[in-house]
């Protein structure tokens, strides 16, 4: 038997691992003939034995998924999901780090099924025993004995020399995270491999992090942008930490501080948004037109982006002969019911009922950043210079109604806030509220005397 022979075999079973358990399972068949293509074992269970005179494969670990061998489930309603590591009628167990709950594991096939992130696991576990697979080869190349611990050593060496960033790639395809904060996670990625390719586990200390911060606001980043990044990096470094991947994680950031300053939400005036309502744009806009009625229907109803682009005709319910929207929010979770033709003279109503014959078109706008690109041509076009992003509209909603007078608690039912905290920070418009009534109400003897506008000047807070 020659190591050119064991390699090729090494690299298919590799190849196939990485694919599916019934290609592994014909590769195992290959491994256990010899090279003259003699007839496989009698035992396919156990791994073949070494006879003299006669070649063959020398005590090869066979490797396959089990998911809850315990019996146990934790209290999440999960379980873990191993690689059972088999040779010489011993076993060793190598975890994975994907937990998942019953309905989720395929036994028969194993693989991950009805998960939203199935592809990415199934990808990430095979992805796992192609590496045992290569830790294992590494020992045949070196002449090295090969068994379970001197696997398991070879593993945690590898881990030792192995990437931060693919750790951090891996960990954020596997964790269950909105579609929203993934991309956020992995947009941190972007920027910490820009910062630095590769970084290797043993590259992690507190100097790096300061770099990764000052190259962060040399890229022109806000600084609460930065702090957004700066948070993912910690929360994957103690990941890192938690499994025994890296040591004194938290000693990375004890000196650290992160720097954010409030932000200021935009929002439009009543004479800002009647622009945008009377804003004419031709046939050959029609995608502008949409993006614009998508945005007006949002600050009549106050929908986040990811909510209204979630929404099917099926969440315009009818109660008591009145047409509401009710839905559950994407980003809480929280319940949802809007009666529109109660809200803004139901405008959002007009809207609905324009684009009646394609709805499901109408709710799919497409990818956020473009649709703020076609905002700002949009805004431009109606002759305003404020920035304004597709979340604009829920602050001018909540603005808006709140400097009509309506209750902050009704206000924060409508914008679907778990506390009525968040739901405070628009409550800084109130002090325009009472200077408008104050305006109603300022006469003297000599006549109705103005002290201020009546509406918001800045749109801004």
């Amino acid at each position: 038997m020659t190591l050119r022979f064991i390699s090729e075999i090494f690299r298919i079973r590799l190849h196939l691992s990485l694919r599916n358990v019934g290609l592994c399972r014909f590769a195992e068949k290959i491994l256990r003939r010899n090279p003259k293509g003699g007839k496989k074992e009698t035992n396919p269970g156990r791994p073949a034995q070494m006879t003299p005179n006669k070649t063959h494969i020398m005590d090869k670990i066979t490797y396959r998924l089990v998911f809850n061998r315990k019996n146990r489930l934790n209290g999440h309603g999960t379980a873990l999901v191993q690689v059972e590591a088999y040779m010489g009628r011993k076993r060793k167990y190598f975890t994975t780090n994907v937990y998942l709950t019953p309905r989720q594991w395929d036994a028969r096939r194993r693989l991950v099924r009805n998960h939203p992130n199935a592809g990415a696991l199934n990808r990430k576990l095979y992805a796992f025993m192609g590496n045992m697979e290569r830790a294992e080869l590494e020992l045949w190349r070196h002449g090295r004995p090969v068994s379970l611990e001197a696997l398991k050593a070879e593993l945690e060496k590898g881990v030792q020399t192995g990437s931060f960033t693919d750790f951090f790639r891996g960990e954020a395809a596997a964790e269950r995270l909105k579609s929203g904060t993934r991309r956020n996670h992995l947009s941190t990625l972007k920027q910490l491999t820009k910062f630095r390719k590769g970084l290797a586990f043993g590259e992690l200390n507190a100097a790096l992090v300061q770099e990764f911060e000052q190259f962060l606001l040399a890229e022109g980043l806000h600084v609460n942008t930065v702090a957004k990044h700066m948070t993912h990096l910690k929360r994957y470094v103690n990941l890192a930490e938690e499994k025994g991947l890296l040591e004194n994680g938290e000693s990375l950031f004890r000196h650290h501080r992160l720097k954010t300053v409030e932000g200021r939400h935009s929002y439009l005036t009543p004479d800002e948004l009647a622009l945008l309502e009377r804003l004419w744009l031709p046939e050959e806009k029609e995608r502008l037109r949409m993006v614009l009625d998508a945005f007006l229907f949002c600050c009549y109803a106050g929908l986040r982006y990811s909510d209204f682009t979630s929404l099917t005709p099926d969440n315009i319910a009818t109660v008591d002969g009145r047409p509401w929207l009710i839905y559950r929010s994407v980003k809480t979770g929280v319940g949802v019911r809007l009666p529109l033709y109660l809200l803004f003279e139901g405008k959002a109503l007009a809207l609905l009922r324009k684009h009646e014959r394609h709805l499901e078109h109408f709710f799919r706008l497409g990818h956020n950043s473009n649709v703020n690109k076609a905002l700002r041509r949009i805004t431009r076009l109606a002759g305003l210079k404020k920035d304004v992003t597709f979340h604009t509209a829920r602050h001018t909603n909540a603005t808006l109604l709140i400097y009509k007078g309506v209750n902050i608690t009704t206000v924060q039912k409508l914008l679907g806030h778990k506390s009525v905290k968040t739901t405070q920070v628009y409550a800084q418009v109130m002090d325009m509220t009472l200077l408008s009534d104050l305006k109603k109400g300022g006469k003297s003897g000599h006549g109705t005397r103005t002290f201020l506008p009546a509406t918001p000047e800045t749109g801004t807070f």
